[in-house]
């Protein structure tokens, strides 16, 4: 059975331009232009001809970047917003977890609220009173349900219209990104409260930026892009595909910092201070690459890395090292190695050659990094010496702190009792 069908929704906005401003209503009509400036400027189209179905009892995803019409697209199936083009249909009582509160008065109660919200959203005056109690307890405002909304904190705002929300009992269930907001105490109780939901088979359509939860408890997913639906299906393959387009971005737009740079003039001066040596021996070109052979410059944390350095030299040389190090936007070192500390023995350099080092998992937290690479005598006598010239990027959805990421795993004796994350 099909709880949710969207059959080809657009939805355009109007946006109107600020050039046609005027000071006021009479100078507007002496000026004859209040007509032009109420005319649109532009329209923005926020949702495109999507088209998907929900069944019955399923969790259902949606994952985009901000503006990608996710939050306008719940608005449309709960029926806050009319659809410009298109039809949805719905079938059986929704409850949305979009704009907590959105419809408290602030001079009344909490008490009053409850009654009023619940009014709103299908309760009967008895049905009410029988859930009061579980309302008031969940959001735990005890101590000030009898208080003015006014003098709440954001928290006890967003406890209380989530509280009214989930006890609802509803059919279908629309979550936007309110948990991000929620008090750290509170949000654990949520999601428990809407796992409680998916045991019972109720239908969830659930919008986040959390990918580890939308792969976690969605049966399917669909990723937004630009109003319109990029891919659909099993969710950690949307998820991958998804992240796989930031990357792409990412990528794009260091590059292009990375030329803007390279304009300044002072960029030039940095990079002559930044490099000595009589270059004997010469690193002619420095590249990053993915272990697929493809240069690129961000990183996810399990992902390896290929620096490629070309060399060139007028001379036989039999004494040289090659050398790289690693530093964090802080300056930290953090990992360094060399031809010499890893007992590689020279023989001889002559002409053009190329030396790779292959690092098969970088494994270091989220941030911008700098790599230095060398080539010197074994007595430290700089060829060719290159200090924090390249940079790349690691992307990381890991909430880690310090440098690395080590691999690692937790475990537990028997006296200690611990909920493990869901996806263990």
């Amino acid at each position: 059975m099909i709880a949710i069908g969207v059959d080809n929704v657009a939805r355009i906005y109007q946006k109107y331009s600020a050039r046609h401003r005027f000071q006021t209503f009479k100078s507007a009509i002496v000026k004859g232009d209040i007509f032009k400036a109420l005319k649109p400027d532009e329209l923005v189209t926020a949702l495109d001809g999507v088209s998907f179905k929900v069944e019955e009892g399923q969790t259902f995803g949606i994952i985009g970047e901000n503006g990608s019409g996710k939050s306008t697209l719940l608005k449309v199936i709960a029926g806050i917003a009319k659809p410009t083009r298109g039809r949805v249909s719905v079938r059986g009582k929704v409850s949305a977890l979009i704009e907590l509160g959105a419809g408290f008065h602030p001079e009344i109660t909490g008490r009053e609220n409850i009654y009023i919200n619940g009014i709103m959203l299908g309760l009967s005056r008895k049905e009410i009173v029988q859930k009061f109690d579980e309302i008031v307890r969940f959001a735990e405002l005890e101590g000030f349900i009898d208080a003015p909304v006014k003098t709440y904190s954001s928290g006890m705002y967003m406890r209380l219209g989530f509280s009214i929300a989930i006890n609802v009992n509803p059919d279908i269930l629309l979550i936007d990104e309110v948990l991000a907001v929620g008090d750290a105490s509170f949000v654990p109780k949520c999601l428990d409260k809407i796992d409680d939901f998916r045991r019972r088979q109720k239908t969830i359509l659930f919008v986040s930026h959390d990918l580890s939860t939308v792969e976690k408890i969605c049966d399917r997913a669909i990723w937004l892009k630009e109003g319109r639906i990029e891919k659909m299906g099993e969710p950690k393959r949307v998820v991958d595909s998804y992240l796989q387009d930031v990357l792409d971005k990412q990528e794009v737009e260091f590059e292009e910092r990375q030329k803007a740079v390279d304009k300044e003039q002072e960029w030039e001066e940095e990079r002559r201070e930044n490099r000595w040596g009589k270059r004997e021996i010469e690193i002619t070109k420095v590249r990053l690459k993915g272990l697929d052979g493809k240069e690129k410059h961000v990183f996810s944390p399990d992902e390896g890395m290929i620096v490629e350095m070309d060399m060139m030299t007028s001379q036989r040389i039999k004494d040289f090292v090659f050398g790289l190090g690693i530093f964090n936007s802080q300056g930290i070192y953090c990992y360094g190695t060399n031809t010499k500390l890893e007992e590689y023995e020279p023989l001889s350099i002559e002409g053009e050659g190329k030396v790779i080092c292959q690092m098969k998992k970088l494994n270091l937290i989220n941030g911008t990094y700098y790599l230095d690479v060398a080539v010197h005598k074994k007595d430290g006598y700089p060829f060719d010496y290159h200090r924090n010239l390249y940079s790349f990027l690691v992307s990381s959805l890991h909430k880690d702190e310090g440098i690395t990421r080590p691999e690692h795993t937790w475990s537990f004796s028997e006296g200690i009792k611990v909920k493990p994350p869901k996806d263990r």
